[in-house]
C-alpha cells in the first residue's frame, strides 16, 4: 500500500521531481512544496503519514525547527529528513527535533521509499554508519572553538568598552569625550588603545569587527557598559 505524504525541499524542483517519482512508484503525494522551512503549514494543512524533509543545510541554527513543529502539532506524522550527509551533531539535531529518518541526498529512489515504508511503520530509518557517528560525537563531544566576541572583550578595559560602543554608533572624538566627561585628547588615546587591542587600522574597521562578533550584543545589553 503506497505511503500518503507530503514532499517538502529547500528546491522546488527538486520538491516536484521527487514527488512525481513517488507517484509513478504508487504513493499518494499530498503536496510538493517549497522552501522546507514552511514544511510545519503544510503538513499541519494535510495531515499526511509521512512528510519527506529535503533540507540543503542541516547544519544551520534551526534547519530543524520545522520538525520540532510538525511534531508537537500533527506528533503522528512521521519526518524522514532528506539531506547532504551531516556533521554527527547534524544528524542529532534531527533526531533530536522528533525525525523518524535521515537520508543522504544522493541516495536512489528506492532507499528513499524504504525509508518511507520504515518510517510509517514506526521505525528508524537511517544508515548505521550515520547513527554510529552521532551517537560517538554526542558521547564524544568535541571541544567548542572559544567565543570570539568573548575573548574581544576580555582585552578592552571597560572604559574602553564604552569608547568601542560610541565608535560603533559614530561618535567622532569630540561627542566621545563630551559623553563620557574627559578631555578630547584622553578620548584619542582611549580610540587608539581600543584599535591597537582590536589589531584594526580605523574606526571602521573596529566597528565592522564589533557588529560581526556579535561584541557589542555583549557588551550592551541594552544600555552602556559602565566604566
Amino acid at each position: 500500500m503506497g505511503v500518503r505524504l507530503v514532499v517538502v525541499d529547500d528546491h522546488r524542483l527538486l520538491a516536484e521531481a521527487l514527488a512525481s517519482a513517488l507517484k509513478l512508484r504508487g504513493h499518494r503525494v499530498l503536496a510538493a512544496a517549497a522552501p522546507a522551512a514552511g514544511a510545519a503549514e503544510v503538513v499541519v494543512g494535510r495531515a499526511p503519514e509521512v512528510c519527506l524533509f529535503g533540507t540543503a543545510a542541516p547544519a544551520a541554527p534551526g534547519a530543524f525547527e520545522p520538525v520540532a513543529r510538525i511534531k508537537r502539532e500533527r506528533p503522528q506524522v512521521a519526518v524522514v529528513v532528506l539531506g547532504p550527509v551531516p556533521s554527527p551533531r547534524g544528524i542529532a539535531a534531527a533526531f533530536a527535533a522528533g525525525a523518524s529518518g535521515y537520508v543522504r541526498h544522493d541516495e536512489r529512489i528506492e532507499g528513499v521509499e524504504r525509508a518511507l515504508l520504515k518510517a510509517r511503520a514506526g521505525e528508524v530509518a537511517v544508515a548505521p554508519q550515520l547513527l554510529a557517528g552521532a551517537f560517538a560525537e554526542l558521547l564524544n563531544p568535541a571541544a567548542q572553538p572559544d567565543d570570539e566576541a568573548q575573548r574581544l572583550l576580555r582585552l578592552l578595559t571597560h572604559r574602553e568598552v564604552e569608547v568601542l560602543v560610541r565608535v560603533a554608533e559614530g561618535e567622532d572624538t569630540r561627542l566621545i569625550a563630551a559623553g563620557m566627561g574627559i578631555a578630547p585628547s584622553t578620548a584619542r588615546t582611549h580610540v587608539q588603545r581600543v584599535l591597537m587591542k582590536l589589531g584594526v587600522g580605523s574606526r571602521l574597521e573596529a566597528a565592522a569587527l564589533a557588529a560581526r562578533t556579535g561584541l557589542l550584543d555583549r557588551a550592551v545589553p541594552g544600555q552602556r557598559r559602565p566604566y
